[in-house]
């Protein structure tokens, strides 16, 4: 069972990214703040549900958060200040966007830039431990699932609907068929030499 936060003596945000490894598309951050006596039957690890649990559980989230935010880095940012800065940077927005100043950081993973004046803590694997970093997992992966979606439309031949951005094999060869759209990341290694292809080159 997940533990409510990391820490009980500050008010406390858990926060998370999506998209870090995508090809295209911004790397999107949430940030959530839980009442102390929260639970949600189903919460857990974004990665552990399926798209259909994470949509039902995003609007309860919301609804319940004492306060939440997300806020995105674009595929431009991404390619200046490179993924793991721009991971950093998505957070801090929403931090910032948050309507409760928190006094305290839980964060997923094992490398964050720090926040000024608000001491924090990374934790691996933080989305499987603690509610409040689940929260923002799935506040992160459902904003950016719908992003993508709705990008999809007007760029149908990469299958943003079904890949959302990620390298799969599909939106490679989608890549090297096509060539790049405005929104992929241009410091990103596009094609895999595991496709084979006669034709297959760097982008």
């Amino acid at each position: 069972m997940l533990l409510n936060s990391y820490q009980q003596e500050f008010i406390e945000a858990g926060c998370d990214e999506a998209g870090r490894g995508c090809l295209a598309g911004p790397v999107f951050a949430a940030a959530v703040i839980l009442p102390k006596d929260f639970y949600l039957e189903g919460l857990n690890d974004s990665k552990k549900l399926t798209h259909r649990q994470r949509e039902n559980l995003r609007p309860l989230i919301e609804k319940q958060a004492i306060a939440w935010a997300v806020a995105t880095v674009d595929h431009e940012e991404i390619d200046q200040i490179n993924i793991l800065n721009a991971s950093f940077l998505a957070m801090h927005r929403a931090i910032e966007k948050l309507s409760i100043q928190p006094q305290y950081l839980s964060i997923d993973g094992n490398r964050f830039k720090t926040y000024p004046q608000i001491p924090h803590s990374c934790i691996v694997k933080g989305d499987g431990k603690y509610l409040n970093i689940a929260a923002a997992s799935i506040l992160a992966k459902t904003h950016r699932d719908e992003f993508m979606t709705k990008l999809g439309i007007d760029y149908p031949q990469y299958n943003w609907q079904q890949n959302k951005g990620y390298p799969t094999i599909a939106h490679r060869k989608a890549v090297i068929a096509n060539g790049l759209s405005p929104f992929h990341r241009k410091t990103f290694t596009i094609s895999d030499p595991q496709l084979r292809l006669p034709f297959e080159q760097e982008l």
